[in-house]
């Protein structure tokens, strides 16, 4: 075991002023993702489906809910991008990396981290229906509450007010996706 050599005191994480309150606890969000694990299961018995997670928000959500999947399933990851560094969606996805396993013939389920403005999402629908999947599903830990309801969300874990959050997979500036709780950012990026 190591030992630490110095008194050195690491900088409180997250930073004061940087969450204004949580949202959803450590707690809540375990028992509802247990819960969608079921509702999956229950939807896809008989089948294996594809498990395919936004990367690399959805990074953390996607590992409790295969643990929570009573069946069998694959899993697959894509890295998408609309956001960049910045706090506000630039409003063009690209496709960073793609699947490896194909999605033609297999029941697609995308696993997101949060659904906004819907823009991600239905550039991604579009291109599993290009590729011949089977079916595709949308299963989101959260949501935005009151966006439009196109594109369908099929699972969802949370309806959230438009703070921007962090925690658990999403993040500000590629900070404080460890956290284990989802809470509002109310810092600023050129702290970090």
């Amino acid at each position: 075991m190591g030992r630490v050599t110095n008194n050195t005191e690491l900088p409180a994480f997250p930073a004061e002023g940087d969450i204004g309150s949580i949202l959803l606890t450590e707690e809540q969000i375990q028992t509802r993702v247990s819960e969608l694990g079921r509702e999956l299961a229950s939807k896809y018995a008989g089948e294996t489906p594809l498990f395919v997670a936004v990367m690399k928000g959805s990074v953390i959500f996607v590992a409790d809910l295969l643990k929570a999947y009573p069946g069998p399933v694959q899993f697959d990851v894509m890295i998408v991008s609309s956001y960049g560094d910045a706090l506000e969606t630039s409003g063009v996805v690209k496709i960073v990396k793609d699947l490896d396993t194909p999605a033609a013939g297999r029941h697609v389920v995308l696993v997101e981290d949060i659904v906004d403005t819907g823009l991600t999402m239905k550039y991604l629908l579009d291109h599993f229906e290009k590729q011949g999947a089977a079916s595709v599903s949308v299963c989101s830990l959260t949501v935005r509450e009151g966006r439009v309801a196109e594109p369908a969300v099929d699972h969802i874990g949370f309806e959230i007010p438009h703070d921007f959050v962090i925690g658990y997979g999403l993040d500000a500036a590629q900070l404080y996706r460890n956290l284990p709780y989802i809470g509002v950012f109310t810092g600023t990026l050129e702290d970090h």
